[in-house]
């Protein structure tokens, strides 16, 4: 039980803070651990790290000569995807000197976009130590370093400030609980001074650093606005959706749910014959896909499996492939967002940028897009299930008044990625 705590968090890391600085070391240590023992995320960390060898071989030949290069680092999936509209605007201007590199830490998020069309190179970050910070410096030659919300490491921060190479970190949130304003979180506040520019979502963070002198600050806002009303612009089209949602239909789209969720929205479907659910669960394995099917007593339909017959005879398309979920949403009337009853809910901007209504559970304290659309009354939270029904009646009722509530929001949150191109391109 300890050693399966132990990697759990080190291949979470992300949703915290990196260990402290000075005991990095212990946390690579842990990782290789881990993989010796068969876990699946940190032997594809390890495998990744091993691969990097001949790159940083002590003769380090870099990758581009004499370009700009700009080397973009995010933990995972998600922090890339705030990235990505900075570096399609870069990729933009077509300026065939220009290189980006993209380096993941999180095995996930390295699978997933290694075959990023508009990176010139995708790589793992070689783990933090200085001689690797060193060697990884003189491979890739960075003009410019941007690093994504929660990244912090200090072999490299340090380094890129030696070098006096302009580090930025985008979509930075900060509170008060976080070990940087702790007492003892001195060697932590000391790495934000080594970013040029900390560009943050608020004012909140703003004002926060500022008690503690740190000053090279710029609230630029969330990229992630810009990147879902991107996709929102053209969403797939997809005909078995289209074909379960009748005209008159009212319609809940289910989103990155998991079991908790699930039995919600099961008793609530089972309960509501007028209303019809796509449920899209976070994991789609075969053991999950039978807990379903009993939840919603066989009267379910699997993507996979859909045919416009069997479409038109259940209440329930259960979506057991992955990639669809943000195109899916536009084919319902209120969202519900899962993982609120768990670690923290998932993305709740893929729904309301479609103007949906969202619900979820009591844990999103930490998603400060959550708390905004709540706060502009598009949103509502539940603990219980009967406070579930009450609010997802009134969503179905009322999803065009509380809809627009959603676009205004979003709209009212645009254009992050303007301001960080702007900024960035007068610290080169």
């Amino acid at each position: 039980m300890f050693l399966k705590t132990i990697c759990k968090y080190i291949c979470t890391y992300q949703k915290k803070v990196v260990p402290l600085p000075d005991f990095m070391w212990i946390y690579f240590l842990l990782i290789r651990i881990a993989a010796a023992f068969g876990h699946k995320k940190a032997q594809l960390i390890v495998k990744g790290q091993r691969n990097l060898k001949p790159l940083l071989a002590k003769n380090v030949k870099p990758l581009f000569n004499d370009e700009q290069v700009i080397w973009i680092h995010a933990a995972s999936v998600g922090e890339f995807e705030q990235a990505r509209p900075i570096i399609e605007q870069v990729a933009d201007k077509q300026q065939p000197n220009l290189k980006i590199v993209v380096t993941f830490f999180s095995p996930s998020g390295y699978e997933m976009r290694k075959d990023y069309p508009l990176a010139d190179k995708v790589l793992y970050l070689p783990f933090a130590t200085r001689r690797n910070a060193k060697r990884f410096l003189d491979l890739i030659k960075p003009t410019i370093a941007i690093f994504v919300k929660y990244e912090f490491w200090k072999p490299y921060l340090r380094e890129l400030n030696r070098r006096n190479i302009p580090t930025c970190l985008i979509c930075g949130i900060f509170n008060p609980k976080q070990l940087f304003f702790k007492p003892w979180g001195i060697s932590y506040r000391r790495l934000l001074k080594y970013f040029t520019t900390l560009f943050v979502q608020d004012n909140d963070s703003l004002e926060l650093l500022a008690k503690f002198n740190i000053k090279n600050v710029v609230v630029a806002g969330d990229t992630r606005f810009d990147r879902v009303y991107h996709i929102a612009q053209k969403p797939k089209d997809i005909p078995a959706a289209a074909h379960f949602v009748g005209k008159n239909d009212k319609v809940i789209v289910a989103g990155s749910t998991w079991p908790q969720d699930e039995e919600f929205l099961a008793k609530y479907i089972n309960e509501h014959e007028n209303v019809k659910l796509i449920l899209v669960p976070h994991e789609i394995d075969e053991a999950h896909m039978h807990t379903i099917f009993q939840l919603f007593k066989g009267r379910m339909v699997r993507f996979t499996e859909a045919t416009p017959l069997n479409l038109l005879q259940v209440q329930t398309l259960v979506v057991d492939t992955m990639g669809l979920l943000s195109s899916m949403y536009r084919y319902g009337h209120v969202a519900y967002v899962g993982g609120g009853f768990g670690v923290g809910i998932h993305n709740t901007l893929e729904p309301a940028v479609f103007g949906m209504p969202v619900l979820f559970g009591p844990n999103f304290d930490k998603f400060r897009e959550a708390k905004g659309l709540v706060a502009a009354g598009a949103a509502a939270t539940f603990k219980t299930y009967s406070e579930f029904e009450t609010l997802m009646n009134n969503a179905l009722e009322k999803h065009t008044e509380l809809g627009q509530k959603a676009t205004q929001y979003i709209q009212s949150e645009l254009g992050a990625t303007d301001k960080i191109i702007h900024d960035l391109w007068l610290t080169k």
